[in-house]
């Protein structure tokens, strides 16, 4: 969302950029994570909502939130759903954002430890685009 925001104000400002964006992608171990958990999720709230007791299948006792599950079916495939996709939301999720321009980095989430903020992205992009400007109208030198 962040940097569909960040998009629109650069493609305003600066027509002529053209602005690419792909999702960094975590390492696999938590992609597999989110991926179990996606299924899980289905399956457990598909258990809750059937009433089998899958602790019985193990020769388990059923805790004591399995039975407050029973009781509360609509309450509890929710409360499965939301945790179950926060975790996923935060396995998927790598904090990494960078901003290059003509392939050359101009910030970075991961060596900085924040986002730009919408003015100091504004400004690192002027102050690029000048020194590209004034680069490409220095005159060249042949040896």
């Amino acid at each position: 969302r962040v940097f569909e925001e960040y998009m629109r104000v650069i493609s305003q400002r600066y027509p002529d950029i053209r602005i690419e964006g792909e999702n960094y992608l975590p390492q696999p171990i938590y992609r597999h994570i989110a991926s179990f958990l996606s299924v899980f999720k289905l399956v457990l709230i598909g258990l809750i909502i059937v009433g089998k007791d899958p602790f019985a299948f193990f020769g388990m006792q059923a805790p004591s939130i399995w039975q407050w599950g029973q009781e509360n079916k609509v309450y509890a495939c929710m409360m499965v759903f939301f945790l179950s996709n926060m975790i996923e939301n935060q396995c998927m999720s790598t904090g990494a954002f960078e901003i290059t321009l003509n392939d050359v980095p101009v910030w970075s989430k991961l060596e900085s430890g924040h986002l730009p903020s919408m003015q100091q992205l504004v400004q690192i992009l002027d102050n690029e685009m000048k020194l590209n400007v004034h680069m490409e109208s220095m005159p060249h030198h042949r040896s």
